[in-house]
């Protein structure tokens, strides 16, 4: 359930999480860039206590709370959970009661919903990126994250 309207403005929004251990401290980022202005804008933040998935989501999340205004955004992640869950598990999970094909709760569905009612507000496109690749965009998100980590773990990004 897309939004399509050629009248909203384009936006570029580049994502990525990171924890250390699967909970641990972890931490997201974004970077929007808008249309033919190519303005950019960029965030970070962590939790001491979550994971990976999570962090992945929650950078989409906030991206898309960003924009001020309704928009057509292509979203590029390393993430294929968040991905196949936006382009093809999400609709069926609401289908089915928030509950998975295996008849399980969906994890993380607390974020889940946040990103069904911003997909109902942007037009929005997916694009897999390959994590640590040279993907410009991607390594800064990646950066930013693991930064955004090691300040919710308490540690000092610049040390080390």
């Amino acid at each position: 359930m897309t939004n399509t309207n050629d009248d909203m403005p384009g936006v570029e929004l580049y994502t990525d999480g990171a924890c250390s251990g699967n909970p641990g401290p972890g931490g997201w980022a974004y970077i929007l860039r808008h249309g033919p202005s190519g303005a950019e804008r960029e965030d970070s933040g962590g939790d001491p206590a979550t994971t990976n998935n999570r962090m992945e989501l929650s950078a989409v999340i906030e991206g898309l709370r960003a924009l001020k205004t309704p928009s057509s955004v292509e979203v590029y992640s390393d993430s294929k959970y968040v991905l196949d869950g936006l382009a093809s598990w999400l609709d069926q999970w609401i289908k089915r009661g928030w509950k998975t094909a295996a008849k399980k709760p969906v994890k993380n569905e607390d974020l889940w919903r946040d990103l069904d009612e911003l997909r109902k507000t942007h037009a929005l496109s997916f694009h897999w990126v390959r994590g640590h690749n040279e993907h410009p965009e991607n390594e800064r998100c990646d950066a930013m994250a693991v930064e955004a980590r090691d300040r919710a773990a308490g540690r000092d990004p610049g040390a080390g």
